[in-house]
């Protein structure tokens, strides 16, 4: 993040606080003095926490004006903190948590700002022109992922409107108790991702015939006559003839799409953070959430997730509710969320990962603290359960698991039309559905990796720009890229990860 002649620096995030973050590239060693007169007492890695007072034992750690831990041992002024030296709080008690409406709604921006889009049907709105194909059941994935290539080479090219041919597909449809209670999950999600705007509502199914999850179920038309049954084909090259036809009539009629103008009100951007270090709570994650609180002004509808990177700074987040209900539904997918846990055991401890605690964070307390600074400031209007769509402009909160790719399909069933992801530590991730603007949290990572990361936010730590700034970049690249006139890195690069369903109901 800096050169080599940079003075010794360190971030504090509020006046509160009694821990900081070493700015410079590489750490700090043993006996470095910085301006204030504070002189390290031990080697502090890039990122990691250094104690700004003497801390006494069981004594209160603070970040984010929040108590992130507690000292295990007498901690000195001028030493390296991390996970190895404090003790874990426990989670924010949620029947505790009433209080809502004290974010206020903000004014309108000055400027009205448009995108360039695809009109649907139904009213929706599509940033892409895709022929989307799902399956109903994983059996068929092999002979789908055979016709997709098949008519990219042979059929694409001779409609140039369509942007790209997709499989949806997923480990789900048989061997699972499909009527189990939590199994709604799963098949709303599909059912979701099937209606997803940019597909023009010219979706396909295909299917075996045997399965439990019927591809009569995922279907979002009337009839069924853009369904492929495998076991009422001839053979598996009449399989592959009866796909690429019917994909044919569909590529005819997504073709004579063209992009219009639209307000941002029909705009749905995803907000999400993977490979989190301690930068990303000051750098990437602060410009995200002010572009998040530019597109509510906007007009548009934006999600933030991962429940349990929320868990532990929920009480931050219910009482910018606008209603009661918000609250209370929000409160109620951290307490089903805690219950699925527990069903597993799970540590606390499991998050933050490895790479995480490299890059500084010292737990899961610390993560969240950084990571729910996504959502801006902006009032939460809606929350979705997993696999819902969304329902209400504004601020959502979407409820997922923290995995990126998790994360990413829920999304993409709550209708989102592009992500907006942070990194601190890399990951190549990305969605084929939805383009992914990667903001790196250090200057470093975007050194790195020149061409996989979209916008640098580590110029805020270094004083060469502010957070309105990159949080303005961000607004702007996100209309370039849903008006078609920005391709991210990644797409650019042609990576694309596969779906992940999330499926807590038994699989038999």
């Amino acid at each position: 993040m800096q050169d080599n002649n940079l003075e010794p620096l360190y971030i504090k995030v509020k006046e509160m606080d009694n821990t900081a973050i070493i700015v410079n590239d590489g750490g700090l060693k043993e006996g470095t003095v910085f301006k204030c007169g504070l002189e390290l007492k031990n080697k502090v890695p890039q990122g990691h926490k250094v104690a700004l007072e003497d801390i006494e034992k069981d004594g209160e750690i603070i970040r984010y004006g929040e108590v992130i831990g507690y000292a295990k041992n007498r901690i000195e002024k001028g030493s390296w903190i991390r996970d190895a030296v404090m003790n874990l709080p426990i989670p924010p008690e949620l029947s505790t948590l009433k209080e809502y409406g004290t974010a206020k709604p903000n004014g309108p921006l000055e400027e009205e700002y448009t995108f360039l889009g695809y009109r649907n049907a139904d009213g929706s709105v599509g940033i892409k022109n895709i022929l989307g194909i799902t399956t109903s059941v994983q059996c068929v994935v092999g002979v789908l992922d055979y016709a997709v290539q098949k008519i990219k080479e042979e059929l694409l090219s001779k409609y140039p409107n369509v942007e790209d041919v997709i499989a949806i597909n997923h480990n789900y449809g048989c061997g699972v108790a499909i009527n189990a209670g939590d199994a709604n999950i799963p098949i709303r999600t599909i059912q979701n991702l099937a209606k997803h705007p940019s597909f023009g509502g010219e979706i396909m199914v295909v299917g075996l015939g045997c399965e439990k999850l019927q591809p009569s179920r995922l279907n979002n038309r009337e009839d069924n006559d853009n369904i492929v049954m495998l076991q009422d084909q001839n053979g598996f090259t009449n399989m592959i003839q009866s796909i690429m036809s019917m994909a044919e009539e569909r590529l005819e009629k997504l073709n004579q799409r063209e992009r219009e103008e639209f307000p941002l009100s029909e705009l749905v951007v995803g907000m999400q953070c993977g490979g989190s270090d301690a930068f990303s709570g000051v750098t990437a994650n602060p410009a995200v959430g002010y572009a998040t609180d530019l597109l509510v002004k906007a007009g548009a509808t934006v999600l933030f997730s991962e429940v349990t990177e929320v868990r532990d700074a929920v009480h931050l987040l219910t009482q910018r509710a606008e209603s009661r209900e918000v609250t209370d539904t929000l409160v109620r997918e951290m307490d089903w969320y805690d219950k699925y846990l527990n069903k597993g055991d799970v540590d606390r401890s499991a998050n933050p990962s490895p790479g995480n605690k490299k890059g500084g964070l010292s737990n899961v307390v610390e993560k969240s603290l950084g990571s729910v600074i996504k959502s801006g400031t902006s009032p939460i209007t809606d929350v979705l359960s997993p696999g819902e769509r969304v329902r209400k402009k504004g601020l959502n909160f979407a409820a997922t698991p923290a995995s990126d790719f998790v994360c990413g399909t829920l999304q993409l069933a709550a209708g989102m039309h592009l992500q907006v992801f942070t990194t601190g530590r890399g990951t190549p991730y990305n969605l084929s559905m939805a383009p992914v603007l990667k903001v790196s949290t250090r200057n470093e990572l975007k050194k790195q990796w020149s061409d996989l990361i979209d916008i640098n936010a580590g110029t805020i730590a270094t004083g060469k720009a502010t957070i309105e700034d990159v949080g303005w970049e961000i607004f702007h690249d996100i209309i370039a890229t849903a008006s078609g006139t920005k391709t991210t890195c990644a797409d650019k690069c042609g990576i694309q990860n596969d779906l992940a369903l999330f499926n807590p109901a038994p699989v038999t």
